[in-house]
């Protein structure tokens, strides 16, 4: 009888080693963060120069998309930065043109021999009026012709000084503004042309063309999806039981068909459950509460997105033993 008791444990510690070592061993998948890259406008696609499997390198071209809305929009802001480039220029220099202040220079020569010859008259009327030969009448009339081509000349210094200012400070402030804003609409039109032609971002392999030569894309929408080597990652679920025996940076063993075994560092768990049984939980329940952890590797050889792989827990190799 106690022969029977001893084979009884013996093969029920067996059991459960068994056990242990199946819930420390896992199946899951291999996904990806795909890099989804699209115009930043809608258009029409004109070249394609990647494949689907091809390995290329950031900055290599993908693909092209029409662009003679961008290339007019190029043209208009050219245009508009020309003229308000022209409009601070006259507002900065002189407000009347060389050949009209030559015309008030004239004015003022007029004028100053106008006040040399009213001057001669009124010197010459005060020397008479002393010797009693000209009248009091006469030197009032020189007196006020000499006064007259004074104003006159003084009046044409002042158009001339007005000719040759620049426009108000303000205005001159303005109009340097409005400059900034045309070439700013000229930077943003001129990136809106360049990017009609799209380089990879990330290096990286193609996995999938949406959009062919010859169709329409609309705005948001991706033409390839790229997949660098780094953004490979392993998903699977393990067993509300087996939460505190993992955590985040623990290295974990993947398998699969044909491929020797990776290691992976666990970059995520899952706070919450997946297929949620209902609100009461009994204890059959509470064994169908799964979490999703994701792990990292660097070594990515022969590894598909959506490729079944066995996942080995950090108690795995103990629980064997």
């Amino acid at each position: 009888m106690m022969r029977v008791v001893v084979l009884l444990l013996a093969l029920a510690l067996a059991l459960a080693a068994c056990g242990e070592g199946d819930s420390a061993r896992v199946q899951g998948w291999i996904e990806a963060d795909l890099v989804f890259v699209g115009p930043d406008e809608a258009g029409r696609v004109e070249t394609l120069s990647a494949s689907e499997g091809d390995t290329i390198s950031v900055g290599a071209p993908l693909f092209s998309v029409d662009a003679d809305l961008q290339v007019a929009d190029v043209r208009t802001a050219s245009a508009q930065v020309a003229e308000a480039r022209a409009r601070l220029s006259r507002l900065e220099a002189a407000q009347q043109r060389k050949e009209e202040v030559a015309v008030l220079q004239a004015q003022q020569r007029r004028a100053e021999s106008a006040v040399a010859l009213s001057d001669v008259d009124l010197e010459r009327q005060q020397t008479l009026a002393a010797k009693g030969i000209a009248s009091t009448a006469q030197l009032d009339i020189a007196k006020a012709n000499s006064a007259r081509d004074k104003a006159a000349l003084e009046e044409v210094k002042r158009q001339i000084t007005v000719a040759q200012m620049a426009s108000r400070d303000e205005d001159i402030a303005a109009s340097r503004e409005s400059l900034v804003a045309a070439q700013a609409r000229q930077v943003a039109s001129e990136t809106k042309l360049t990017r009609r032609k799209v380089a990879a971002p990330v290096t990286g392999t193609v996995q999938q063309i949406y959009y062919r030569p010859g169709e329409l894309v609309p705005a948001g929408r991706p033409v390839v999806s790229l997949l660098p080597p780094g953004n490979i990652k392993v998903r699977f679920f393990i067993a509300e039981a087996m939460l505190p025996k993992l955590k985040l940076g623990d290295v974990v063993q993947v398998t699969c068909d044909g491929c020797k075994p990776i290691a992976a560092k666990v970059t995520f768990m899952a706070r919450a459950a997946e297929y949620t049984p209902p609100v009461i939980y009994s204890l059959e329940e509470r064994t169908k509460l799964v979490f999703l952890v994701e792990a990292r590797t660097d070594t990515t050889e022969g590894l598909r997105v959506g490729q079944p792989v066995s996942v080995a827990l950090p108690g795995a190799a103990e629980a064997k033993k």
